[in-house]
């Protein structure tokens, strides 16, 4: 599998994120977000957890305007895979790749904690490494995760078996405890917590793995 992550200015989990890719055995290139255009071949981009440009304007905002984001959109409209982790979920909102927002948590504070999750489904690339029902854990650090999506919106993702985690015991507000959502066609995943923190077990915990293994087999077996 051939990964791009994307650097904006702020972002702070963008190695985090290529070293899970690697170890799992991706081929994982960085890329700048003013480059307009992703290395050939690319079947995974993802966006990583931070503070892009410093979380200005509103979470995520400023980042999808960047010229990659251009080739990002168009990577998923050609059906590529795409992860957005924490800022990386904020910006797929923001993008429009994904439904709903990220509003700021409910307790107007940042939370930095590992919390418990429940994998809702096992129908994507990104999640048939688990089995629906498993309960993971993996680290939040974030002021802004409160997903919040209109009526509609949440029927949708509950009809189509579109929440790919929700919370054990919600942080931060989110509506339904969602704590990550997928496309449409399920080849875009957005989640708060952060699994490329939870790949190692020296680190605390290796919940993580099965989440990049499973991504990285998908292309195994193409």
């Amino acid at each position: 599998m051939r990964a791009a992550v994307i650097v904006f200015p702020g972002s702070n989990c963008d190695r985090d994120m290529a070293v899970a890719l690697k170890a799992a055995g991706g081929d994982v290139s960085m890329v700048w977000h003013k480059d307009a255009n992703l290395p050939d071949n690319v079947d995974l981009v993802a966006i990583p957890g931070g503070f892009s440009f410093g979380d200005y304007l509103r979470c995520g905002a400023i980042a999808a305007q960047s010229p990659i984001c251009k080739a990002v959109v168009a990577h998923a409209d050609r059906g590529g895979y795409v992860l957005g982790v924490c800022n990386g979920f904020q910006v797929l909102t923001e993008t429009g790749l994904l439904p709903g927002a990220l509003m700021r948590n409910a307790n107007l504070k940042f939370i930095c904690k590992t919390v418990g999750l429940k994998v809702e489904t096992s129908n994507s690339a990104f999640t048939e490494g688990y089995n629906a029902g498993d309960s993971v854990a993996f680290p939040v650090a974030h002021h802004d995760g409160n997903y919040t999506v209109d009526p509609e919106g949440l029927a949708a993702l509950v009809a189509e078996d579109r929440i790919a985690f929700t919370y054990a015991d919600n942080p931060n507000g989110s509506i339904n405890n969602i704590a990550g959502v997928l496309s449409a066609n399920r080849r875009v995943l957005g989640m708060m917590p952060h699994p490329e923190r939870a790949v190692d077990a020296g680190h605390g915990g290796t919940d993580g793995q099965a989440l990049f293994r499973g991504l990285v087999g998908q292309f195994a077996q193409a």
